[in-house]
């Protein structure tokens, strides 16, 4: 009877100490399996600024697609909005979307959204989207370095 008391509090001591082995090992995080680089940009129109700004394109960039979707402004004590869009690939090296939702905390200098899903190029991907502000005008003109990275790709 000792003996069988003796051989389970020492599995147990066993199963303990292995367990909390395992759980101290330090576990690594996956490597994205795609990186993207974006900017987005929006002009807000407030009566003012009536003309096109986008009618004459300056430099001439390389447009790879159009956000579609919205942005609400959900605080009024400090800039803060929630985003829901999706990125809609109109280039001849993607087809697709990507699709984004999540709050942004404008003050922040980076911050995050999630990448909930996607289609074309794009079937049902994850992954993280970490958004900067590259240049802001008043309330007229805003620009975003979006930093993509996908960690589930099919």
């Amino acid at each position: 009877m000792a003996a069988t008391e003796l051989i389970s509090a020492l599995l147990l001591f066993l199963l303990i100490c292995s367990s909390s082995i395992s759980s101290s090992e330090k576990t690594r995080r996956p490597e994205p399996c795609k990186r993207l680089v974006l900017y987005f940009h929006d002009i807000v129109y407030n009566g003012k600024n009536a003309q096109n700004a986008t009618s004459a394109i300056v430099a001439s960039p390389a447009w790879v697609g159009r956000a579609r979707g919205f942005y609400l402004y959900d605080r009024k004590d400090f800039f803060s909005a929630w985003f829901g869009f999706s990125f809609v690939f109109n280039s001849t090296r993607l087809d697709g979307t990507i699709n984004f939702a999540g709050a942004d905390d404008i003050m922040k200098t980076t911050r995050d959204l999630s990448v909930v899903g996607g289609t074309g190029d794009f079937f049902m991907t994850r992954g993280i989207a970490t958004l900067m502000t590259d240049a802001f005008e008043d309330d007229r003109y805003f620009r975003l370095r979006v930093d993509v990275k996908l960690y589930e790709c099919y």
